[in-house]
């Protein structure tokens, strides 16, 4: 991880959670404390975050919520990993409901070669992504547009939901841990988001390592709601334990693009059993 990258994830993490400590932070970002003592300075110095003994804190409100464009050079290939292994649990015939981020639209990128594939989603980057695509239908409700994430919220885009079955939903937020499931800074996502959740039967939330453990302030699908979890190798393995308890099936890509599931431990080449 360059140096640029790392510093952006450190940001992400602080201002989303409010304060961070250095352990995690290295543990995250997979460097040494020291290396994120000088990261923490740098960042401290152009004003964005303030130096605390033992860590960070924000120094804005921490329902801070970050824009597409911040989150999308943040753990990149790890969400390339990850939406590939996401795109084996979607067949051809299936209808699924895609919510906005980064993760997200680099799925909905794989499941553009399928045919006859229906897909609901509130993101305009998903919608585009598709559009070009010859293969999967795309229904949008209707909405206002929020134009941090590209993202059609409020509650005419949930009432679009309502009456629609699809068989899984595919979320990404900004946080997840064992205790508190997914979660999201705001009002207005996190109720498109649980109306997305709603219409499937069952939901699979994609994130990278840097949201497993993160707990923001708003609880969108809580764990025993979560049927896959599908991450990085440099998540949380406590966490992951406490997700599996709560009943989520987890599937750990490789940034070499190779997975891990615990359900299929010898399907194939993409698939090992996880201990």
């Amino acid at each position: 991880m360059f140096a640029a990258e790392r510093r952006q994830v450190i940001l992400e993490l602080v201002r989303t959670n409010g304060a961070v400590s250095l352990r995690e932070l290295a543990r995250i970002v997979k460097t040494s404390e020291v290396t994120v003592r000088r990261d923490l300075r740098s960042l401290e110095e152009q004003g964005l975050l303030a130096r605390r003994h033992g860590g960070a804190v924000a120094t804005e409100r921490p329902s801070y919520e970050p824009t597409h464009t911040e989150k999308t050079h943040v753990a990149s290939a790890e969400k390339a990993a990850i939406a590939d292994l996401a795109a084996e649990l979607v067949a051809p015939g299936d209808a699924v409901v895609i919510g906005a981020g980064t993760t997200t639209l680099a799925l909905a990128r794989r499941l553009a070669r399928l045919a006859e594939l229906t897909v609901v989603t509130n993101s305009l980057l998903v919608a585009q992504v598709l559009a070009r695509a010859k293969g999967p239908e795309v229904i949008m409700p209707g909405g206002v547009l929020r134009g941090s994430i590209y993202a059609l919220v409020g509650s005419s885009a949930e009432n679009g939901f309502a009456g629609l079955r699809v068989q899984r939903a595919f979320l990404s937020g900004n946080g997840l841990s064992a205790a508190r499931g997914l979660s999201t800074p705001n009002a207005t996502v996190a109720a498109v988001d649980r109306a997305m959740a709603a219409i499937a039967d069952e939901v699979v939330v994609v994130a990278d390592n840097t949201k497993i453990g993160v707990d923001t302030m708003i609880q969108t699908v809580p764990p025993g709601g979560i049927a896959h979890v599908v991450t990085d190798d440099g998540a949380s393995p406590s966490e992951l334990a406490g997700l599996r308890a709560a009943g989520a099936t987890v599937h750990v890509a490789e940034a070499g693009g190779a997975g891990r599931d615990d359900r299929f431990p010898d399907a194939n080449d993409r698939f090992r059993s996880e201990h």
